[in-house]
This record gives structure tokens, sequence and C-alpha cells, in this order.
């Protein structure tokens, strides 16, 4: 058996598990009919295994003390030890699939294989899903969407011809990837004065905004609202029904924002609306956005890793309003992917990682408690996809929280839709389906008041 080395910021993610919160990436894709089992394996071998060694590793604890973690070969590995079939019963509806999916959103996976899973889901009213778990420590997220989107096909029968058309392709899984770019100005080897005073005023730019997202980092504080607590061990997974995205495009362009925007927004306004039914008065919520660093252009490396910054956006929820709340929302988001936010933070990962264990932890739980959890926009493919033959018809994934983060956000578009997937902390937040209904509401009043606005 072989040992691999652990990247340092990977190690972050394999000791960072905790009762409160697990760090696994949750995803659902929703399948117009029914799977053949045959061809998701020849499929799940060859893109999947095969594409990705550490697929087949399992992370291991060496050294005196334990405390240093390799990858080591599984020689005898199996991939379908990770698949498991599933029968819901009757209706087998959204609800029953929810259920199913909560029911695991604690489970840790376990330590004496690969850290990775498949549930086949049958039994439900409309089609079938697959349901997989992935544990950060092999990627991130952007990554990892990248990874499953290269199972899939763009026609039913691309998978039976031997063509692995999905692989190396990339597909937009990614936001805010400029602002990485636009953070770091680059200066230039001549020596005009012209060039050289730009170059001077461009460093003098950065360096103020990174003094002042060093201060937003260290001093934001995720306030006492409806949506903040001590998390505990149950989790609980919503979603919506997919919504036409020409309609969130259509208040995009009435409010001169973008579809991120307006998404975004409408989490603000489902949490404000969220914090008054509680019977408090509602205020802004701090939430942690992933920013993709990789390529988007280039394929994956084997080796996959982590490989991306975090941005914390202060949600405006405390404003009453929809359109206000949208108008704030896309300020805020202008001013982040001007800022070198994503870089300090990227840097700040790398850094954590090599400190150890111990204090890495103490790290991470110390940023982690400046927000209420994190929160996903992924713009996925723009038209259908098929997997081993079967239509995809919509997906969902969660990032994992940190600490005592309590709610985490899933939107994600595809093929003209866009669903809205929460995932929630029982103890503090035990009706994420009153949050879905907000969100829903929020839409609507956006909507509303655009049109009034066209009318006048």
């Amino acid at each position: 058996m072989r040992d691999h080395r652990v990247n340092p910021v990977d190690a972050i993610w394999l000791t960072m598990d905790r009762v409160q919160n697990l760090m696994v990436i949750e995803c659902v894709m929703f399948l117009e009919g029914p799977i053949d089992r045959a061809r998701l394996d020849r499929v799940v071998q060859r893109r999947l295994v095969e594409a990705y060694p550490v697929f087949s590793r399992r992370p291991v604890a060496v050294g005196r003390r334990g405390t240093r973690m390799r990858w080591r070969d599984v020689p005898d590995f199996d991939f379908a030890d990770h698949v498991r079939e599933v029968r819901l019963p009757a209706p087998g509806d959204a609800a029953a699939l929810q259920a199913y999916v909560g029911g695991f959103l604690a489970t840790p996976l376990p330590r004496d294989r690969p850290l990775w899973e498949i549930h086949l889901v049958e039994g439900l009213d409309e089609g079938s899903a697959i349901y997989v778990r992935l544990h950060h420590a092999l990627a991130d997220g952007i990554a990892l969407t990248r990874v499953l989107l290269s199972l899939t096909d763009p026609a039913p029968d691309t998978d039976e011809h031997g063509a692995d058309a999905g692989v190396a392709r990339p597909h937009g899984v990614g936001h805010l990837v400029e602002a990485a770019r636009r953070a770091a100005p680059e200066v230039s080897s001549a020596l005009r004065p012209a060039r050289v005073w730009a170059s001077t005023r461009a460093a003098v730019r950065t360096g103020l905004s990174g003094v002042g997202v060093l201060g937003k980092l260290l001093l934001t504080r995720n306030p006492p609202s409806a949506v903040a607590g001590d998390a505990g061990a149950h989790k609980r997974a919503v979603w919506s029904d997919p919504i036409d995205l020409q309609l969130v495009k259509d208040i995009a362009k009435g409010a001169g924002a973008t579809v991120n925007d307006v998404l975004v927004s409408a989490l603000a306004g489902a949490l404000e609306r969220y914090q008054v039914e509680r019977g408090e008065r509602a205020v802004d919520v701090p939430t942690m956005i992933p920013v993709n660093l990789r390529p988007g252009h280039l394929p994956l490396p084997r080796e996959l890793g982590n490989r991306f910054a975090l941005v914390l956006l202060l949600l405006p929820s405390g404003l009453a309003g929809a359109v206000e709340r949208l108008e704030e929302t896309k300020r805020r988001m202008d001013r982040i992917k001007r800022s070198p936010e994503p870089v300090i933070t990227f840097a700040m990962i790398q850094g954590i990682g090599r400190l150890g264990r111990r204090l890495s932890r103490l790290l991470v739980t110390f940023f982690a408690g400046k927000a209420s959890g994190v929160t996903t926009n992924v713009p996925g493919p723009r038209e259908p996809r098929y997997l081993a033959g079967t239509r995809i018809t919509s997906l969902l994934g969660w990032v994992p929280g940190s600490g005592d983060q309590t709610l985490g956000t899933c939107i994600f578009t595809y093929d003209g839709t866009v669903r809205i997937g929460f995932k929630t902390d029982t103890a503090v937040i035990p009706d994420p389906d009153h949050v879905l209904a907000a969100f829903h509401a929020e839409i609507a009043e956006l909507t509303q008041a655009l049109e009034a606005a066209g009318r006048r």
C-alpha cells in the first residue's frame, strides 16, 4: 500500500469534522426516470475512480502522535461498496426525499474507506434521484461540482459510445472568479513614468483596501438572531421546485442588477421575513460565499484538492422592502468584486493549513463564528445533461458549515431553471420550510414591484 501526501489545506478539512457540523458536501441530482445501474457503474469507474486517484484512497494518521495525515491506496478497492440502492415508501414525494437526505446530514463518512458514497433513490413519484456525499478533504465544492458534472453527457447515448466528452470540458460552476484577478494588479516591468505612477496608485489602493478587508474579517460578528445559536447534531434539508430562470433574469434586467444579485437579495429578504415571523427585529445576517480560484478554462488536476477562497457578505436582511434589499445587495456585492478579499482569504486558508491541527481548528472556528453559514450560487449547464442515459432535471449541492454555523444555502441554475435549497440546524432553525416560503414571497414582491414601476 502506498501513501500519498495530504495537502496542508486538505488536511484542515480532514480534522474539522464535529458532531454539530461534518465536513461533508451533499449533492442531489434529480432524474427524469430510473437509471441503468450497469451503465452508471461503468461511468463512475471510468470518469470518477480512474480519473481522480483520491476516490480510491483513504485517509490515515501517521507519525508518533498521529498528527500528520496521508492518503493511502486501497488495494482491494471496489467502488460498488460505495453505491447503495434504496426505494422510498409511498408516496415518494419531495418531503420523503428530503427526510431521507436529512437522515444522513449528521452521519460521518467511514474513515476506513475512501470518503464518498452514492445513493440511488427510487420510488419517487416523479423520476428518481442520485444523492452523493463527498468529504471536503477530497476537493472544494466548486471542483467537486465539476467532477460530478463530468459524469454527465450532452446526449443520452454518449457514454455508450465510449466517449468521455464530459470529463475534461469545463462547466460554468464559479462566480466572482474575476474578483481575484482584479484584486491583484500587475506591476509592469516597463519604467515609463505613466506606468510607474499607475502601478503605484494601484498598489496603494490595493493596500488600503486590504487593510479594510482584514478589519472586516476580524471585526465582523454574527449578531443574535433567529438564525444564530448553538448548533446541535440534527439537520434538515428542504428545497424548492424548479423556478423559471427567465423570471429572475427579468427582475435583474428591470433593476439593473445581475441574476446573482437578485437571488442573493431574495435570500436576504427570506431571512428578514423569517426573523419578523419569529417575533424578532430583523438584523443583517452575515454569510460566507466560496470563490473559485481555478482557471475555469482548464481541466481539473488529477489530484484535485482544495483551491478556493471565501468572502464574507453581510446580507441586508435588516432592511425593509424587497427593492431596497436588492439595491443594497448589488452595492455590497459590487464592492466585494472590486476588493482583494478573495486573495487575502485564500492566503489565510493556506497559512492556517500549515499551523498544525490544534491551532488550525481554533482559527477555523474563530472565523466560522462570524457567519450564519455558507451560501453557494452555482451556474450550471445551460442545456440538459444526461447521466448514464437518463436526463437530469435539476441539481442541488451544499458545502459544509463549520463551528456553530446553522444555515447552508444552495442556489443552482440549470437548463433554464433555478432551485433554492436550505440545510439548517434544527436546534436553531427547526422550520426551514418557512425560510423557503419566505424566499418565494421575496421573489414575488420583487416581480410585483418592478411590474408596478414599469407601468408607472
